[in-house]
C-alpha cells in the first residue's frame, strides 16, 4: 500500500467523503445494510471480501440473517484512513450492484 493509502483522516473528512449510508460512529466509519435473506447476505459478505482482498484492507463484517453491519477503520494507525473511505466506496457500489438495501 502507499502511504497516501493510509493517510490519516479526521471523522468529519470521512464522514463528508464516504457515501451513503457510511457514517462515522466512535472513531469508525459504519454501515449497515439490509438483504432481507441469508443467501443474499452471504454473497454480499462474499463480494465485500473479495473487494477487501484486492484493497488489502478489511473491514469488521456482522453477518445476519437480513443484514450485513459493517465497521472500517485503520489499525494500522489508530484511527481513520483514505483506505477506509475508498473500501466503503466499494462497498457502496457492490451494494448497488447487488440492488442491496441499507438502513
Amino acid at each position: 500500500m502507499t502511504e497516501d493509502h493510509y493517510r490519516p483522516l479526521t471523522a468529519a473528512a470521512a464522514a463528508e467523503q464516504a457515501p451513503a449510508p457510511w457514517r462515522v460512529v466512535d472513531g469508525a466509519l459504519v454501515a449497515r445494510y439490509r438483504t432481507g435473506t441469508m443467501v443474499r447476505g452471504l454473497e454480499f459478505a462474499t463480494a465485500i471480501v473479495a473487494a477487501a482482498e484486492a484493497a488489502n484492507h478489511h473491514p469488521d463484517i456482522d453477518f445476519r440473517y437480513s443484514t450485513v453491519a459493517l465497521v472500517l477503520t485503520t489499525h494500522a494507525i489508530g484511527q481513520l484512513s483514505a483506505a477506509d473511505v475508498s473500501l466503503a466506496v466499494a462497498i457502496a457500489q457492490i451494494a448497488d450492484a447487488q440492488d442491496v438495501g441499507w438502513h
